[in-house]
């Protein structure tokens, strides 16, 4: 496993823990604080370092615990894209949640972490899980035909792995196109330090090979019945959404809205994908405020359009 080197400790100074699963690989995770369980899960490509503003804003009430989702972070990487899927990250989440005891938490997801996110929460009731509210931030959890080219390009045989792997132009590229304000040199070094080789960046590349396009990609089936699952979920939604994000635009969190009518926005307008980059005290504050509220005051507020 990585050991964070000192610099990144003075932005993120939490200690990893392991779990290990069924397979042997270890997943890496951030566990700080007592008190009800905020579960975080983190995208493509970064890790949980991203939610380190989370993590200091509620560790003091909550307990956040931030995963790095196999094949990413601090955790190991396996061999085989097999392993890197939709629903073997969710297969995942679920085995961390059992070995730590958790029966009841808010899901926080971000990018990809918003599908792995709501993948757990349709299925929580089969594995004695109760969701108590679900938080995402530009992200999906259906397919669209709606995908920048850059991404695109990463997606084409060979060519995307000589690119995301061989050359990083996936996780690198992020660091200025998912912002809308500069990440310092500390910041910008801590979101790509796992990401240093050709090995390390197999989940990254996982993620990118992951979007199911196409309606035969093996994907397609799990995010079609997460989709179809979500106007169900009982848990309060809030949707924190960044308005400069090239690739989840407002189109994106349009369909949310359909499918989630009465869940709380914070939309701003001029924050990127990584929105808790760009606006950390305005994101967390609303979770903070979103947490506090009981279920039906949160069913209360209408969204802002």
């Amino acid at each position: 496993m990585l050991e964070i080197p000192q610099e990144l400790k003075s932005v993120f100074p939490y200690k990893t823990q392991t779990h290990r699963l069924p397979s042997g690989m270890r997943l890496a995770y951030v566990d700080e604080g007592q008190g009800e369980v905020i579960l975080a899960l983190h995208g493509n490509p970064t890790w949980s370092f991203y939610y380190r503003h989370v993590i200091a804003q509620l560790k003091s009430q909550y307990r956040v615990i931030a995963l790095d989702n196999l094949g990413m972070g601090l955790s190991d990487r396996p061999e085989s894209y097999e392993d890197l899927t939709l629903e073997q990250h969710i297969t995942n989440v679920f085995d961390l949640v059992h070995q730590l005891g958790i029966k009841r938490c808010t899901l926080i997801g971000h990018d990809w972490g918003g599908a792995i996110s709501t993948g757990v929460a349709t299925l929580a009731a089969q594995h004695q899980l109760e969701i108590s509210k679900i938080i995402l931030m530009n992200t999906a959890a259906f397919a669209d035909p709606n995908i920048p080219w850059q991404i695109a390009l990463c997606r084409v045989p060979m060519l995307g792995n000589l690119m995301v792997r061989g050359f990083n132009l996936f996780a690198w590229p992020a660091t200025s196109m998912a912002v809308a304000n500069p990440l310092g040199r500390v910041v910008k070094r801590g979101l790509l330090f796992p990401y240093q080789n050709y090995r390390a960046r197999i989940g990254v590349h996982a993620f990118v090979r992951d979007i199911p396009m196409e309606p035969g990609h093996p994907t397609r089936q799990v995010l079609d019945a997460i989709e179809r699952a979500i106007p169900g979920l009982s848990a309060p939604f809030l949707f924190i959404w960044g308005g400069r994000d090239f690739c989840f635009t407002r189109h994106f969190l349009d369909r949310w809205l359909k499918l989630q009518p009465a869940a709380e926005l914070v939309f701003l307008k001029d924050a990127g994908h990584y929105v808790l980059e760009d606006a950390p005290e305005t994101v967390t504050t609303a979770i903070q405020n979103f947490l506090a509220r009981s279920p039906h005051e949160v069913r209360a507020i209408s969204p802002v359009q």
